[in-house]
């Protein structure tokens, strides 16, 4: 990490230790003040602070602190409660790294050095990276960081994310998955919701032939129409209240129960190899798409961002007319 201006390096006997001492190697220098061996311990920094004349009693502003102000912050309450709880597992996760150092000493190395860390989970690494912009540009207006702490830290590169699903793939899954995994996927087939909603879905939230709801996510609410399959499908469970997707006690089905019970069909369906639940988001996105509406007729649908329509439509638009130059080139062979 890059020390404070005076602060210098020694290794001695095959360790390392660190002093303060303004004007090194000039008449002027100071008497050296010893921090102690390790900089991410927040007594290194209260040494420093004392050295420098900074602390005069009160107490060191520790990340942990900062977080704390932040969670109460009107920043961060009028957040949606799907996007409180991410940020909560973030900056948990950055709390177990530095919850106990100065806010002001933290920079864009302890980033890196935790992103590092979480390397072998990229998705997790570019969710922390995110939160973590949030609150450094919370915290750098408020004088809690001395300057941005993910300055020129760059998130990892997607490979590849909660791709759509093939019509092979889905037509595997509606002769193969069963009972409340079977019910789930034609909810989010046909809806193009999230897992934490599909979960929600129940007789109460039908509205005149559609789904009406409230994003857990985002707070945002559509409705979307039931199409003639998933209709169908319906007619076949029977009438009851709750969740349409249940456990074994009638109780709604938690996101992350769903998801193991899904991974346990799936991975028996040669088919479904690598797919996700949440990929069927992009297959209603790019379903609709086909079918002629509008990105916003799409958004008011599926109650996700113009700029991920866009990106699925995109990829689906080129795939689209790839084929049909296929077929006016065989047409001209033939004519030819």
């Amino acid at each position: 990490m890059e020390l404070p201006k005076g602060v210098h390096r020694v290794v001695s006997r095959g360790r390392e230790y660190f002093y303060y001492q303004p004007g090194r190697n000039t008449p002027s220098a100071e008497k050296p003040v010893a921090l102690g061996s390790d900089p991410h311990k927040p007594e290194f920094w209260v040494k420093l602070r004392e050295a420098q004349g900074l602390l005069t009693g009160g107490r060191v502003e520790t990340f942990a602190d900062v977080c704390d102000a932040y969670e109460i912050s009107p920043q961060f309450t009028k957040l949606a409660k799907g996007t409180k709880e991410q940020y909560l597992r973030g900056l948990g996760i950055a709390k177990k790294a530095w919850g106990k150092l100065p806010a002001d000493g933290l920079g864009p190395a302890n980033v890196l050095e935790l992103m590092d860390g979480l390397a072998p989970i990229p998705g997790t690494a570019n969710t922390v990276l995110g939160v973590l912009r949030a609150i450094s540009t919370w915290g750098v207006a408020r004088r809690k960081f001395a300057a941005s702490i993910t300055a020129g830290v760059k998130p990892y590169d997607k490979t590849g994310g909660h791709k759509p699903w093939t019509d092979a793939q889905l037509e595997a899954a509606e002769k193969n998955l069963t009972g409340m995994v079977r019910r789930a996927f034609f909810l989010a087939r046909y809806t193009g919701q999230r897992g934490s909603d599909v979960v929600r879905l129940g007789p109460t939230f039908l509205d005149e032939g559609g789904f009406r709801l409230s994003q857990q996510k985002t707070g945002v609410e559509i409705w979307c129409p039931i199409d003639d399959a998933l209709a169908a499908e319906m007619a076949t469970w029977p009438v009851a209240p709750g969740a349409y997707v249940r456990n074994d006690k009638g109780r709604a089905m938690t996101r992350k129960v769903l998801d193991r019970h899904f991974a346990e069909q799936r991975d028996a369906i040669p088919e479904l190899a690598g797919c996700t639940l949440h990929g069927l988001r992009g297959t209603r996105v790019v379903e609709l798409r086909r079918a002629g509406l509008t990105s916003t007729q799409i958004q008011d649908q599926v109650g996700m961002s113009l700029a991920m329509i866009e990106r699925y439509c995109r990829f689906a638009d080129k795939k689209a007319n790839g084929k049909a130059s296929v077929i006016h080139l065989k047409e001209r062979k033939k004519n030819a």
